[in-house]
């Protein structure tokens, strides 16, 4: 005999931003509001870092071997609320975070 599963619903939230601290503190402010609201939480799980690197000559004109590097790094960060509440959903619609931090939320 085969157990029938539980569907579990899953609100997963993906966070992206340039700066390490901004991504970590709002995603404490993230999980401190779903624990208020008896969520099950499972993460924030630490994604690779995307580089972005960048090389630009100095001059227009003379001098083609000086140049200069530049890198862009996206930090990223996932977080799972399992079986979420309208109250945990609303909640997190409501949460004012900082400019720079970029959430993308999907219901599985």
């Amino acid at each position: 005999m085969a157990k029938k599963e539980e569907t579990q619903q899953k609100l997963r939230l993906r966070i992206r931003a340039y700066d390490h601290k901004l991504i970590d503190n709002s995603t404490r402010l993230i999980i401190e509001t779903a624990e208020k609201n008896d969520a099950k939480i499972v993460g924030p799980i630490p994604l690779p870092t995307e580089i972005k690197k960048y090389t630009v000559n100095r001059s227009t004109f003379i001098d083609k071997n000086s140049r200069e590097q530049f890198e862009l790094r996206v930090h990223k960060r996932l977080i799972d609320i399992m079986n979420p509440g309208p109250k945990i959903i609303e909640s997190l619609s409501n949460l004012n975070l900082p400019a720079g931090v970029d959430i993308e939320i999907k219901l599985i």
